[in-house]
């Protein structure tokens, strides 16, 4: 197994090298090793997972939640070698589940969720920002556990988000990909 350095380029091929005990993501061919998650993190995407599980448990689509690899492409990427875009959201939900494969999703998710820690601010509002909009998600979702805010970007038809909607502890979010589904803020954000 071989451990990624800062000075080389990477592919979704070198990832399947990595120790399965470590959470890497590749974004543009350079390695980001993941923190491990906080308490508060843990709790907040518990609730969530659970609340979109409950919802889409007699339906067709899928929901999953980190460690999940989501191969990211921008069109054209087949083989591994390719691959320069491999990412581990908090929360992914797909529709299309013929792009479900053993090792994880290969394409754009409908809808992926982040949670935001200090660590991870940049990395969740800029950089992947601009990697899930050019892939086409068509509902990204940016959690801040220390305000207890939800920003929601939802794909426009010149497939750039438009600006967020923001929700905070007390609201309930309409996901926009479901007919039916209102997700309760108020039991996701612990009470501290």
């Amino acid at each position: 197994m071989s451990i990624p350095q800062s000075d080389k380029i990477y592919t979704y091929a070198d990832y399947l090298t990595w120790p399965e005990d470590e959470r890497w993501e590749i974004i543009d061919a350079a390695a980001y090793r993941q923190a491990a998650p906080s308490p508060i993190h843990q709790e907040i995407l518990g609730e969530l997972f659970a609340q979109f599980h409950h919802y889409l448990s007699d339906k067709p689509c899928k929901v999953y939640s980190a460690p999940f690899c989501v191969r990211l492409t921008e069109g054209g990427e087949e083989q591994n070698e390719e691959i320069k875009n491999v990412v581990e959201p908090d929360i992914t939900i797909v529709y299309d589940t013929s792009k479900l494969d053993e090792k994880g999703f290969k394409g754009a998710p409908d809808l992926i969720l982040e949670i935001m820690s200090p660590s991870s601010i940049k990395m969740d509002r800029f950089i992947k920002f601009n990697k899930y909009e050019k892939a086409g998600v068509q509902e990204y979702w940016i959690v801040e556990p220390e305000g207890k805010l939800v920003s929601v970007f939802k794909l426009k038809d010149d497939q750039r988000y438009g600006r967020p909607d923001i929700f905070t502890e007390d609201d309930q979010i309409k996901v926009s990909i479901f007919a039916d589904l209102f997700i309760d803020l108020k039991s996701v954000f612990p009470n501290t």
